[in-house]
């Protein structure tokens, strides 16, 4: 079949990404020799840095010229794919990326905020978002009520986080059997202390796999055949995809060429207000005494979450904000945000986690802390 070598039709940005023949293979095997009516549902998983996402995005490129559209669930939340860091994903594709090393930001069709770069303070909460994520896939995008059933869904790839062991083989087991996908990426390392246990791992004994099941090796490897780690540090990327997040806040053809220019841009931006009193305020994996929410919300990140209202519901996160300072005498939060006043305006509740503010863009010189405010509760 003349698709079969589409692969090779990609013409990707990066000469440093080697696409091994195993991972051509795979990839070509669950884009075009499903033996279902169904699209395929492919969970990727592996040890850290051992090409989860870069494989991926080769398989959702390749799907995309089969599929008009591929949702992609993302539950890395240290780096995911299409949002910020501590965010869980479901993304509706549509368009190839040619650059397999570079991340881009998109809308995502729903999204949570965990709030941390691991699931490691949180596991139940974290396995209610997968849970809640597939879930809302399942009724949004297997059929349309406009379209007949028994509609093939959309192909479904799902990215997890390199955290294999202990409670995180656990979550990992835990997705699989929730998901129950009809193909499942295995990616080995050099190392094989750090890798995934060999074969269907996540079933129990007596039980026969329904999965297509791939094993393949990660493409990182060196001179002696021993897997690359790469040398970027990990909060570096998310810094620079946080930073990317609130470049947004400013038009493309606006000159921001630098972290430094973006930092005094984001200083000088004129904020939102919004009343303390029309929102909720929410603490992600720890308690904080009712005299001191105000304070730890000042010069933080927060996420912006729409309550809908139902019994036991997840407030839906639309983005990210900057709690840029906190106004007590006129009971207001002033808010930097990319998120437009429109869909700001329907935000009811501020969720407070673990994920920081880059130090690059609180460095600005030569002017006082731009995320402080002088009428801030004190502490103490």
């Amino acid at each position: 079949m003349e698709m079969m070598n589409s692969i090779s039709k990609f013409e990707y940005a990066s000469s440093k990404i080697h696409i091994p023949e195993s991972w051509s293979n795979a990839v070509d095997s669950i884009a075009y020799n499903s033996v279902t009516s169904t699209s395929p549902i492919v969970l990727v998983c592996g040890p850290k840095n051992s090409g989860k996402t870069t494989f991926s995005r080769l398989l959702l490129n390749t799907l995309l010229l089969r599929y008009k559209r591929v949702a992609y669930l993302d539950t890395d939340v240290g780096q995911p794919e299409f949002t910020p860091p501590g965010c869980l994903s479901l993304t509706d594709i549509d368009k190839i990326t040619p650059d397999l090393t570079i991340p881009c930001l998109k809308t995502p069709e729903r999204c949570y905020f965990f709030g941390d770069i691991s699931s490691k303070r949180d596991p139940t909460t974290y396995l209610n978002y997968v849970y809640a994520l597939h879930d809302y896939y399942k009724e949004h995008f297997i059929l349309n009520k406009n379209e007949s059933p028994g509609r093939a869904a959309l192909p479904l790839i799902i990215n997890t986080p390199g955290w294999v062991k202990g409670i995180g083989y656990d979550i990992l087991v835990a997705m699989l059997k929730y998901i129950v996908p009809s193909h499942v990426v295995k990616i080995n390392i050099s190392a094989e202390s750090k890798n995934l246990p060999p074969g269907a791992f996540w079933l129990d004994e007596n039980y026969v796999a329904s999965a297509n099941f791939f094993e393949i090796n990660s493409a990182r490897r060196d001179s002696f055949n021993r897997s690359v780690l790469m040398q970027k540090e990990a909060h570096l990327i998310r810094d620079l995809r946080l930073t990317a997040y609130f470049r947004q806040c400013f038009p493309n053809e606006m000159s921001i060429t630098t972290i430094k220019e973006l930092a005094y841009a984001l200083a000088s931006h004129p904020p939102y207000q919004v009343p303390i009193s029309s929102i909720k305020i929410k603490h992600l994996h720890c308690l904080v005494p009712g005299t001191e929410v105000l304070y730890s919300l000042n010069a933080t990140i927060v996420g912006l979450a729409v309550n809908p209202g139902e019994p036991e519901s997840l407030p839906i996160c639309v983005g990210l904000g900057i709690v840029r300072g906190i106004d007590t005498f006129k009971n207001l939060l002033y808010v930097i945000t990319p998120v437009p006043q429109s869909t700001l305006s329907t935000v009811d509740v501020l969720l407070h986690g673990f994920i920081q503010i880059p130090t690059s863009l609180l460095q600005v010189q030569g002017c006082r802390s731009p995320y402080m405010s002088e009428h801030v509760l004190p502490t103490g």
